[in-house]
This record gives structure tokens, C-alpha cells and sequence, in this order.
């Protein structure tokens, strides 16, 4: 054997080197390393090749080929290309591999993240195959898909993992051709390997798989994806009978659907056979009247809808899961702000109350130091004292109660008082405006600084201007008599005014008296719910007053009283006639205005 112990040990010491680094930069020289390891294991015994891959397990230099497949190939010499032959390489190793130590962690546990790692390479090959790419990055992800069906092949269990995997259902979820050919061929490829794999994978993989089968055959008008997705369920019908119920019952007009769209494809003999496969067992439970279309709907209708169901929770997971997440902080972050809170309240009560308790263990071992100080005669004057004190507080509590009650109760009879002011202030002021403006006529007062030469001399100006200029209309006689007249109806008016002044300003402080009342009367509350203090505003200081509003009062009832032929006149009776024990009451108890 050319490969020795030594070369061996070498290898594996030099990988596992490499492997520590765990950088970008290691990832061509681990990839060289492997693929010369390989192809010199390739030439020698099966044995070899089986204890050089379980030791290659056993040192992490698998796990770390699985990790590389999601590094960024930018950083990497080769690009997609190298990470691709690693893809290539992971899957030849875990073939083929044999009996492990652990193989429990070796089957359920490092198999399915090879296979997640790889389906997210696919998915990363297919996001970038666009435009001039687009032919290299197919031909790249038809080898990823060939190394995931290397390692299927040999472990069927990891089936249910790929068709769960969010990677594979972006792939599906691609609408391009030659992607779909990839998938569909590895379907075929994988069946037509294993007569026995439809039979061991169960319902729900098998029904995710023909549901695939059929939209891409539904939904595409390829001969190459028509042809494999036929060969796929003719093997699936050969390999699994109970299929053909399946395929029955979810894809109801199957057979005219295939008949249809892909007859005269060049594949007319699968075709051919794959209808009489779904012709029913018996003919009298099929309608006779089915059309085409109506099957083909129903067949496209079905496919687009469980392809949109899929689509939409693929693109609702994200968010859905980003929106519980956001809600869920924020209802932690309010727990966390409100039992900060509640603590920060509880202490602080705590705070007070020892405050609280320390002021009032100070104040205590104060007085009880001051009692032991005093002398013994004068302890009973600090006790009465302090119970002064405390008596006083106590009053001036109750009576600041006292009052601030009262004062609520009074507040609509001061608010009355204070608007009945507010008017008269108001009133007054306006009145003493209107006076101010009113042009009144000054006392008449002789010319200052006239002597009695000054005043002969005038008069003798006048005499001499009366004698100049004679009226025609009015005898000097006359002039006289009406000078005389003007002189004492002046004189009359001098010593009236005063009076009529006074007059004025009495009625003026009547009209607004009578509108007090008149407010106080349209303001004041209903007999019903009048009490003893509504009708403090309403009486009479006067007892003059209070006499005649009680006679005025008894002259009204007895006037009801009276029967109606009495009435007929239409007037009440005189208030002076009434008897001394019909008005005989409290004088404090009326009222009649402010006076």
C-alpha cells in the first residue's frame, strides 16, 4: 500500500491544524488537504477508506466542512465553485462512512444539519443565479442537489428533514424551469435507487412530495419537467399502491388534466401508462359527465392554492414572529418598569414610616428626659401644660372643620351677596358716568374782579346803547319787566337745583335696589327645597317695613277667603282695617326689599 502510517498521521495532524483556525483563510487549504486525502484513499482498501472517514468524524474536521458551507464566498478563493466541491467532498464522507462511536449523535443529530447547511447553499445559488451567472450558478446548484441525493440515497430517515427545511420550500417557491427539472430529477433518481423508500416514508412526506409533483407538472408547460414529474408518479404508483387512492382523493380528474396539457410531448408511452394507472377500479363511480376543464381547474386551482398557502406563511413567519417578539419585550419591559416601580413606592413608604417612628421615639425620649430633669413640683405644670396644648390643637382642628364646612353650605347665599355688590358697583359706577357727562349749569356768579366803578360804568355803556338803538318790538318799559323776570326765574332755578339733584340720586338708587331684588327674586331656590338659610338674603331689617308687608300679605289672604260675589269689584281690602292680632307676629321674619 503506497499510503503509509506516517503520511497518514500527517494528514490528519495537519487538518486538524487547519480546522482550529476556524477563519476563511484556512477554508482552500482544508478543501486541498481533503481532496488529496480522498483521491489517495479512492485507490486503496474499502476498510481504509472507512476508518480514514470515521476518524475524519471523530476529529470535527466533518462538522467543520458542514460549518464552511455557510461562510461567505467572497472571502474565499474559488468563490461558490470551491465552497460547491466542498459540498461535494462533505457528502462523499458521510456515505459510506460505517459504524461510528456515537452513532445516535451521528444520524439524528450532525446528518440533518449537513442537509440544512446544504439546501441553504442551494437556496444561496439560486438567489444568485441572475443574469450572465445564471448558467454557472444552475450547473453549481444541479451538483449541491446531486450531494444531497448522495447522502438521501443512503439515509432515507433525513427525507422528512428536507421537505421541512425553509431552504428546500424557497427553493420550490423559485418559478424557474431548469430549478425545477433539478428537483423533480432528484425525486426520480431517489425512488428509482430505493424500490422501497415510498413505502417507508409515510403519509405526509408523500403527500408533500406528490402535491410538488403535480403543481410543477400543473404549472409548467416544459417537456423536461412534464416527463420527470410523470416517471415520478408512475414510480410512486409501482413502488406504493395505496397511492392511487391518494392521488383520487386530493387531484380529483388527474388523468384528463395529464391527457390534455402533455400528450404529443414525446413521452406519450409513460403518459399512456400513468393514465390507465389512474383510471378508476370502477367505472360506474366516476361521472360520465365530468368535463375536461372542470378537472383541469379543479387540478390548477388546488396546486396555486396550496403553493399560495405556502407562500404566504413563508413570508408571514418572519414577521409574525418579529411582531410576538416585539410584544413580548414590551409586555416584559412594562412588568419590569411596574414592579420597579411598586418597589420604589414601597420603599419609600417604608422610608416615611421609619421617619415617622424615629421623630416620634426622639420626641418621647425628649419629654421623658425633660420630666426627669424637672423638678417634682413642677411636673404636674408641664402635664397640664402639654394637655393645653393638645386641647388647643384639637380645637382649632374642629373648628377649621367647622367653619370650612359651614363656609360649603353658605356658598351659594355669599355668591349671591357678591353678585347683588358686583351689580350695585356696577350700577353706581355707570350712574356716576352718566352724571359726569351731563352738562350742568354752573351757579350764575357776577365777573370777578368787577368794582363798583367798573359796574356804573357798564351799565351806562348799556343805557347809552338802549338809547343808540331803541328796540322796535319791545317798549324800554317792557325790557325792564322781562329783564326783571329773567333775573328772578334764575334766582328760582339757583335754589332748586340742590333739591332736584338729590331727588335724582334717590331714584337712581331705587331703580337699582329694585333690581337687586328683582335678581335676588329670579334667582332665589323653589319652596321645596328652600331651607332656613336660603331666606336669610330675603328679610327686612326694618320693622315699619315688615308691618306694612304683613299687612299687605293678610289683605291678600283674606281677600281669597272671601266669597265671589264679594270679588266682583275686582279690590282688596284696606290694610288699615285689619285687627292688631291679624299682623301680630315676629318683624324679623318678612321681607320687602333692602331698605
Amino acid at each position: 500500500m503506497e499510503w503509509s502510517e506516517v503520511n497518514k498521521d500527517d494528514v490528519t495532524s495537519n487538518l486538524q491544524s487547519l480546522v482550529a483556525e476556524n477563519s476563511e483563510r484556512s477554508f482552500t487549504k482544508v478543501l486541498a488537504a481533503l481532496s488529496d486525502l480522498l483521491e489517495r484513499k479512492c485507490v486503496a482498501d474499502q476498510r481504509e477508506l472507512e476508518r480514514c472517514k470515521q476518524e475524519l468524524y471523530h476529529s470535527g474536521v466533518l462538522a467543520y466542512c458542514s460549518a464552511a458551507l455557510k461562510l461567505s464566498p467572497a472571502h474565499i478563493e474559488g468563490g461558490h465553485a470551491s465552497v460547491t466541491r466542498m459540498a461535494d467532498i462533505l457528502s462523499a464522507c458521510c456515505v459510506g462512512i460505517g459504524p461510528v462511536s456515537d452513532t445516535e449523535g451521528f444520524r439524528h443529530q450532525f446528518l440533518p444539519s449537513v442537509t440544512e447547511h446544504l439546501l441553504y447553499l442551494a437556496h444561496r445559488l439560486v438567489s444568485r443565479a441572475i443574469g450572465e451567472r445564471k448558467i454557472q450558478m444552475i450547473r453549481l446548484f444541479r451538483k449541491v442537489f446531486d450531494s444531497l441525493m448522495w447522502i438521501l440515497r443512503a439515509y432515507s430517515h433525513l427525507i422528512p428533514c428536507v421537505l421541512q427545511s425553509k431552504h428546500y420550500e424557497s427553493v420550490q417557491m423559485t418559478e424557474d424551469d431548469e430549478v425545477s427539472a433539478v428537483t423533480l430529477m432528484m425525486w426520480y433518481n431517489l425512488f428509482r435507487a430505493n424500490s422501497t423508500l415510498v413505502s417507508e416514508m409515510g403519509n405526509n412526506p408523500l403527500t408533500s412530495v406528490t402535491d410538488e409533483v403535480v403543481y410543477k407538472m400543473s404549472s409548467s408547460s416544459n417537456p423536461v419537467i412534464g416527463g420527470t414529474a410523470v416517471k415520478v408518479l408512475l414510480l410512486i404508483i409501482e413502488q406504493h399502491r395505496p397511492c392511487i387512492r391518494l392521488l383520487h382523493k386530493h387531484y380529483k380528474g388527474l388523468q384528463e388534466l395529464v391527457w390534455k396539457d402533455w400528450r404529443g410531448k414525446g413521452f406519450d408511452s409513460a403518459l399512456e401508462l400513468l393514465v390507465n394507472q389512474l383510471q378508476p377500479e370502477s367505472p360506474e363511480k366516476v361521472s360520465k359527465h365530468f368535463s375536461e376543464e372542470r378537472a383541469h381547474a379543479a387540478c390548477v386551482i388546488q396546486a396555486a392554492w396550496r403553493a399560495h398557502q405556502t407562500r404566504c406563511r413563508i413570508k408571514k413567519l418572519p414577521r409574525a414572529v418579529s411582531a410576538l417578539q416585539r410584544s413580548f419585550r414590551a409586555k416584559r419591559q412594562r412588568q419590569q418598569e411596574d414592579a420597579e416601580r411598586r418597589r420604589a413606592e414601597e420603599e419609600l413608604r417604608l422610608q416615611v414610616q421609619l421617619r415617622r417612628q424615629r421623630a416620634i421615639r426622639q420626641l418621647r425620649q425628649r419629654q421623658l428626659h425633660l420630666m426627669e430633669i424637672l423638678p417634682a413640683d413642677q411636673v404636674a405644670r408641664y402635664l397640664g401644660e402639654m394637655e393645653n396644648r393638645a386641647a388647643l390643637l384639637i380645637q382649632r382642628v374642629w373648628r377649621g372643620h367647622r367653619e370650612r364646612r359651614r363656609f360649603q353650605q353658605c356658598r351659594y347665599q355669599l355668591r349671591q351677596h357678591k353678585a347683588a355688590v358686583t351689580l350695585q358697583r356696577a350700577i353706581l359706577s355707570f350712574l356716576q358716568r352718566r352724571r359726569s357727562r351731563r352738562t350742568v349749569l354752573a351757579p350764575w356768579k357776577g365777573p370777578r374782579g368787577l368794582t363798583d366803578g367798573r359796574r356804573t360804568e357798564l351799565r351806562r355803556q348799556i343805557e347809552d346803547h338802549v338809547c343808540l338803538y331803541p328796540s322796535s318790538v319791545v317798549s324800554p318799559e317792557g325790557t325792564l319787566e322781562l329783564h326783571e323776570k329773567a333775573q328772578s326765574m334764575l334766582q328760582q332755578h339757583l335754589a332748586t337745583r340742590a333739591s332736584d339733584r338729590a331727588q335724582e340720586q334717590h331714584r337712581q338708587a331705587l331703580l337699582a335696589q329694585i333690581n337687586t331684588d328683582l335678581e335676588l327674586l329670579l334667582n332665589a331656590p323653589s319652596l321645596k327645597c328652600v331651607g332656613r338659610e336660603d331666606s336669610f338674603p330675603f328679610l327686612s331689617r326694618s320693622a315699619p317695613v315688615a308691618m306694612r308687608a304683613r299687612q299687605s300679605h293678610n289683605a291678600l289672604l283674606q281677600n281669597m277667603r272671601l266669597p265671589w260675589w264679594k270679588t266682583l269689584g275686582g279690590e282688596f281690602s284696606d290694610p288699615a282695617s285689619l285687627s292688631q292680632k291679624d299682623y301680630n307676629l315676629d318683624c324679623d321674619s318678612l321681607y320687602l326689599g333692602d331698605s
